[in-house]
Parts: C-alpha cells; structure tokens; sequence
C-alpha cells in the first residue's frame, strides 16, 4: 500500500458549512489519523482515504469501508471517514471508479450507470476495496462492515449479495435492486436499510420488491427503516434539489446515524 501525506489536510479542499456542521456533529473522542492512499487491483489502480483512532496497529479494531455516492471519492465520505474513527473504528473511503476519481453531476450519472448495468463489475470493484480494508493494519478481519450513501448504498447490497459474509451491511438512500438477484443462501450478512419515504428513487414498491428479494433468499438477518418526508440524498447536507426528488433532511440524518451506531455496537460486541 504506498500513501500520500493527508494528515494535516484531510480534505480536498475547505468544507461546506453543511459538511463542517456535520463533522462536528460527532464529538472526537481521541485523535484520529487520515491519509491517501493508492491501491491496485485486476489491473486498476485506486485512492482512497483512511481515518483512524490513534492507536497502536497492533490492537485490532472493528472497520468499515464506505462507499461514496454517485460523485466519487469526495469530502463527504472523507467527512464520514473521519467521523467513524472518532467512534473507535477504522474507516476506508474506497473507491468504485478507479483513480480516486471525483466526478461532476454530469459525469456521475454515466459513470454510476456503468456499474448499475454491469453488476458483476460493480462486484469486482468492491471486492478489490474490500481486500484492501482487510490489508489496513490494526484491522480486525472478524469484524468487519461496509456502508455507503445513495450509489454507496447500492454498492454495499451489491457486496453482499456475492455472499461474502460481514459483520454487517447499511445503506443509507441507496437504490435496493440489482441485475443480479439474490438468491438462497447468498445474504449471509445483517442488513440494516435507511430509505425515505419520500424518496422517488427508492419508492415503496421497490422496498416490498427488496424485501421479497431478502425472504427468497433466506436472508437471516436483516430491518428496513423507512424515514417521514425524507426524499434521496437525505444525508448529504449540500443536497438542495427538491424538485429532483434529493434534498437533505437534518432529522433524518441524525436518526440514521443513531441507527447506524446501534446497529455497529450490536455486530461489533465482542464475542461472550
């Protein structure tokens, strides 16, 4: 794994106020470290970001690969990153596209189409990201999660449906189908599903369609939490297009993240 130097500027550029609210939302604790990195895999090359507790490596910790939405490698999955190690866990930023890439809105939507319509692709590239968290010293392989935020999301379901089995899986606002369905046996991994209510990405046949999916398949282990007047993107403090159906939603936002923290205190408990 080589690294670029990020310690003292974490990010890509100044945060938003939005941004730097909610960093600031989540008290740290301890220090925490980031760096850049850069990976390959079957012939890709990769950045990504990783935020952790200050610790020694040889104390294995709980971590978490985060998939970013449609936009790439951007400061609102370093921001999350860097949150997560403030709650004791290692975090890597991964990256779909390749190349650490951060795209424009209108470079996101092909580049995400690529890989909703090539899901055995999509799969590669986040198994890649997921051997690479495993690599991360101080990273304890046994407990493990991935999450992720709108395509993020989506690529989180998309990992665990190659049954691969995890500590746990959330996807907030993340599109719930796949071109490649699940079948018995291949969900080994706890679920936990943020979605709004009103998001028209995500409308509620598609949840009923997602969950039917889960009991065919014989998933063991998974809730659906569905949030009032949220629409997609409800976690992204810059999202601001209603009339596309994306905006964010402060208390949506704080109750998923109270969500996700169960939910990881629950998976990462050590063993009695």
């Amino acid at each position: 794994m080589r690294k670029n130097e990020s310690m003292n500027s974490p990010f890509s550029a100044p945060l938003s106020a939005g941004l730097e609210t909610l960093l600031t939302s989540q008290p740290e604790q301890q220090a925490v470290r980031t760096e850049a990195i850069e990976y390959s895999s079957g012939g890709v090359d990769f950045g990504g970001f990783v935020a952790r507790p200050e610790s020694d490596d040889d104390v294995l910790l709980p971590a978490v690969l985060i998939i970013s939405d449609w936009s790439g490698l951007n400061d609102h999955a370093r921001v999350r990153a860097t949150m997560l190690a403030r709650l004791g866990y290692i975090a890597l930023a991964g990256d779909v596209y390749g190349g650490g890439a951060q795209l424009s809105h209108d470079e996101a939507g092909p580049a995400a189409g690529k890989f909703y319509g090539d899901p055995q692709l999509f799969r590669e590239r986040l198994l890649a990201n997921l051997e690479q968290l495993r690599s991360v010293p101080g990273v304890d392989a046994d407990r493990i999660a991935v999450m992720g935020y709108c395509f993020g999301g989506s690529a989180s379901l998309e990992l665990v449906r190659t049954g691969v089995q995890l500590a746990g899986a959330v996807s907030f606002h993340g599109r719930l189908g796949s071109g490649i369905r699940a079948t018995e046996g291949d969900v080994r991994t706890p679920l936990l599903v943020l979605t709004g209510a009103s998001d028209p990405v995500v409308p509620d046949e598609a949840v009923v369609d997602f969950e039917n999916e889960l009991r065919e398949a014989g998933a063991p282990d998974w809730q659906v939490v569905s949030y009032s007047g949220a629409m997609h993107a409800f976690t992204m403090p810059d999202a601001n297009a209603p009339e596309r159906g994306s905006q964010f939603n402060a208390r949506a936002n704080e109750r998923s993240w109270v969500a996700m923290k169960a939910f990881f205190a629950e998976i990462f408990a050590p063993a009695a």
